[in-house]
């Protein structure tokens, strides 16, 4: 089974294959963004075509749903069933392409800290509807994004325990927008979701900014995540998250430099991709 995966917005190949030759081109497993553009505005038939080039490649691919605007806990009910509809749009394209995962946002946000009772409420049901229309969906994994306390996911995923819905952590926001490297709470976070915690979102940042820079430029504590999933016995599946080709790059070169930790989550050495500079 594929253990790591990169992301890929479907509406860069769009406007540029490049980026899908460049995929094919170093055997990279894609985390294809689906979002309102790739999905009316680009034409099912296309969706087919890129599916059966990765396929004919032989490269696995996940797929993230669309979170911009969003609220699956939402108090308004307008916002509530759009965020709904979205998603459940979401996932005729996501079939195409057969992913081996689903990725989306629980986001549960501070302004719900006095509402979570409903907000959770509302939460596992849009969660339950997205698996309804899906049954048979691969893994659905729900990330973290500007959660300063793991408490609420955790409740929120015990809740969704009877479905097959389990916990992305994304290292860099949880750095950056739940204040990360202020609180130094990594362990607490790793404890806390340690049930859930089937696959990570790894990119980098200065603790501030949600930066996306590859793995080890900037100030992340990696040694504490791996030492955190070697003291729990975690090997989870990973998608790395750069937004440039330089970062993405930057984050091999930080994987060779660290193959014991890459071996936990089942990367060996000498399949990470070499590339002329």
């Amino acid at each position: 089974m594929s253990r790591y995966f990169v992301n890929l917005p479907l509406r860069y190949i769009y406007k540029d294959r490049s980026y899908l030759t460049y995929f094919i081109e170093y055997r990279i497993n894609p985390e294809l963004g689906l979002d309102a553009i790739s999905i009316d505005k680009i034409d099912e038939d296309w969706h087919y075509k890129v599916a059966k080039e990765f396929k004919d490649a032989n490269l696995a691919c996940s797929i993230h749903l669309p979170f911009h605007d969003l609220q699956p806990g939402s108090m308004d009910n307008f916002i509530l069933e759009a965020t709904r509809k979205r998603l459940v749009s979401a996932l005729k394209i996501a079939k195409i392409y057969n992913p081996r995962f689903l990725v989306g946002h629980a986001n549960f946000i501070p302004l719900y800290l006095e509402l979570f009772s409903p907000w959770l409420k509302n939460a596992v049901e849009t969660w339950t509807i997205v698996h309804d229309h899906w049954p048979e969906h691969p893994p659905l994994y729900l990330e973290n994004v500007r959660e300063y306390d793991p408490r609420p996911l955790s409740d929120l995923f015990s809740e969704l325990s009877h479905l097959n819905i389990k916990f992305c952590f994304d290292v860099g926001h949880w750095a950056s927008y739940s204040g990360g490297m202020r609180y130094q709470n990594m362990a607490l976070w790793i404890q806390s979701m340690a049930p859930f915690l089937n696959h990570l979102h790894l990119h980098d940042n200065d603790g501030v900014a949600d930066q996306h820079l590859g793995v080890g430029v900037g100030s992340i504590p990696w040694s504490e995540l791996f030492a955190g999933l070697e003291l729990l016995d975690l090997s989870p599946t990973f998608t790395l998250e750069p937004h440039t080709k330089e970062d993405l790059e930057q984050s091999w070169v930080f994987m060779k430099k660290h193959p014991s930790w890459f071996n936990r989550l089942g990367v060996r050495k000498t399949s990470i991709p070499v590339w002329e500079n």
